[in-house]
């Protein structure tokens, strides 16, 4: 399996004795071959990149600039063009632009750049052709208004997503988008599972978004890669499909966007 969306470098994974390394292996040993880590911020590049080094046919990368992560205003196009260097000279090992996005949950006060910042990473991405790792939460409308004004559309992930029928009808119209499915799906009250019919088999993505929203029966522990059968095995069920089955088509799926 391949694991779409894994924060595996984060400190949350170097406490009580556990190592990035240490979550990397336990993933091999669960059936999760392979993990795309996007980052959020230059900051993350280093660890993300030490990581690969000790597994560079498990572990591959993806880096942007998240929206609830922009510095200070000053600061915002230094970073994005210290992300956009760091594509540019690791072809080939960069396999998408993200985490990016729009995120109007927590502040609402920065959304025009929010905007700025996404649509010009969607042109780095387009620009390089790489596809893009979307981050959406409570911004559906700003966006699609945002890809819908690019001149030219990457091709991409919504990840994390825990949408309707309908929000996926909008998305495709939009554009030719995967949809990342994550723990969330496991989740008492998830309506998710009635939405999983709707996404085209071969734009259906898993992921954990470690460590953050582990499954159910982990829910409340602190994410990682090898819980991701337990969301397969739950859209599997959804989808009246065997968690083999979930697990050779989105893997399928993932090689092909991510040129895995």
């Amino acid at each position: 399996m391949v694991d779409t969306h894994t924060h595996l470098y984060d400190a949350a994974f170097s406490a009580d004795g556990d190592t990035p390394a240490d979550a990397v292996r336990r993933a091999i040993a669960a059936g999760v071959e392979r993990m795309v880590l996007p980052g959020c911020t230059p900051a993350d590049l280093s660890a993300m990149n030490e990581l690969r080094s000790l597994f560079p046919t498990n572990v591959f990368l993806a880096a942007g600039l998240h929206p609830t992560e922009l510095p200070e205003p000053e600061l915002v196009d230094a970073q994005l063009a210290e992300i956009e260097a760091e594509l540019r000279a690791g072809a080939g090992k960069y396999v998408a632009v993200g985490e990016i996005g729009m995120d109007l949950y927590w502040d609402k006060s920065r959304l025009e750049e929010q905007r700025r910042v996404f649509a010009a990473q969607c042109r780095v991405a387009a620009e390089l052709g790489l596809p893009v790792i979307i981050h959406c939460r409570e911004a559906l409308d700003d966006t699609l208004a945002v890809l819908s004004a690019l001149p030219q559309l990457p091709q991409g992930v919504f990840h994390s997503f825990s949408g309707t029928p309908a929000d996926v009808a909008r998305i495709r119209a939009i554009g030719d988008f995967y949809f990342g499915i994550n723990g969330i799906v496991t989740f008492k009250k998830a309506t998710l599972p009635d939405t999983l019919p709707h996404i085209p088999a071969d734009r259906l993505l898993i992921e954990t978004d470690s460590p953050y929203l582990a499954p159910v029966p982990r829910r409340g522990r602190r994410n990682e890669s090898s819980y991701l059968p337990y969301t397969a095995a739950r859209v599997a069920e959804a989808l009246s499909l065997t968690p083999e089955a979930i697990g050779r088509l989105t893997t399928e799926n993932a090689c092909r966007l991510f040129n895995l």
